[in-house]
Order: C-alpha cells, then sequence, then structure tokens
C-alpha cells in the first residue's frame, strides 16, 4: 500500500520525521510529497526542502521524496496511493484536517486519510514556530535534525536576523 505524506516541510522538523520513520513501519511505501504553492512565500526552495528531506529520510528503503502542485487527491491518483497521511498535533489541527479529509474524500471516496499524532516531544512543533524562532536567534536545537538547523543558519544570517528584529510583524510572539 502507497501513501503519501503531503506538506511544505519549511523546514523539515523532527516532528516530521518522527511521522515519517513511524509512517514508513506502517506502509510499503511512503512518499513524502513536498507541496510547491505559488502563494506562500517560503524560506526555503523547493529544491532545497526536497535535498533536505533526501538526506533525512535516505535510511528508509520505503521513504521517497516528491514534489507536486494542485489538488492532493490528484497526485495520489498519479501515485497510485490509497492513503494520505497527516499530523494532528492539537484540535485546532484536527479541525482543518477533518475538514481536508473530507473534501478529498468528496473528491476522491477511495482515497483514506491516516491521523497520527507525534511524539509528545513534538506535539507543539511547526516549522512556522521554528522559523520565527530561528529569525529572532533563539535556538532551535532538539527541534530540527543538525542538517537543517546549519541549513537555517545559513539562510539566516546575522544581517538578516537584525533586520528582521527591527521590524517585527505585527501579531507576532514567541
Amino acid at each position: 500500500m502507497i501513501a503519501i505524506y503531503p506538506g511544505s516541510f519549511d523546514p523539515p522538523t523532527n516532528g516530521h520525521l518522527d511521522l515519517i520513520e513511524r509512517g514508513s513501519h506502517i506502509f510499503d511505501e511512503l512518499v513524502v510529497a513536498i507541496l510547491r504553492n505559488a502563494e506562500k512565500s517560503p524560506l526555503f526552495s523547493v529544491a532545497e526542502r526536497r535535498q533536505m528531506l533526501e538526506d533525512l529520510t535516505g535510511r528508509f528503503a520505503n521513504v521517497r521524496v516528491d514534489t507536486f502542485d494542485g489538488l492532493t487527491v490528484e497526485y495520489a491518483t498519479r501515485m497510485k496511493a490509497r492513503v494520505v497521511l497527516r499530523g494532528i498535533r492539537a484540535i485546532s489541527d484536527y479541525e482543518y484536517e477533518l475538514q481536508m479529509a473530507l473534501m478529498n474524500r468528496k473528491l476522491q471516496p477511495r482515497l483514506e486519510t491516516v491521523f497520527m499524532m507525534p511524539a509528545e516531544q513534538y506535539s507543539y512543533l511547526s516549522s512556522r514556530l521554528v522559523r520565527e524562532v530561528a529569525q529572532l536567534g533563539g535556538s532551535i536545537q532538539d527541534l530540527v535534525p543538525d542538517t537543517v538547523e546549519r541549513e537555517l543558519k545559513k539562510k539566516l544570517d546575522p544581517a538578516i536576523r537584525r533586520q528582521y528584529a527591527r521590524k517585527p510583524k505585527a501579531g507576532r510572539r514567541v
């Protein structure tokens, strides 16, 4: 059985890797599918995210990394996937993910969604929070793999962090 794990992975976190590892034990093949979303302004390019994820998942024989745009159900059909794997950290995630799963079922009734809770130590973790902490110069150790931490530090050199600190976005707290 083929499953896809779609997301932006900007950047990949230890929470993502937790789900990838656990999903690799459940499904015959797991495709980590990076969504190319033209409406978002990602910190890392699709190619950078793909390279990081390929490096991080290379130890799993049944995991591969791919990119897609458009509807998840159309991508799943092209991949011959029967399952969409999604992580749920909180009630707010569940409400959003339930809507998406029900819409996906409406569009493609044979496609199932499997929700997995992250390990407890990653239950609060999101790529958005990791980016925010890193941009403000905080420690992201234990939130992302070492390779991702190095890439974030290269991407967010001190000049960028200082510029971000001078112009905080309204409503941003960490």
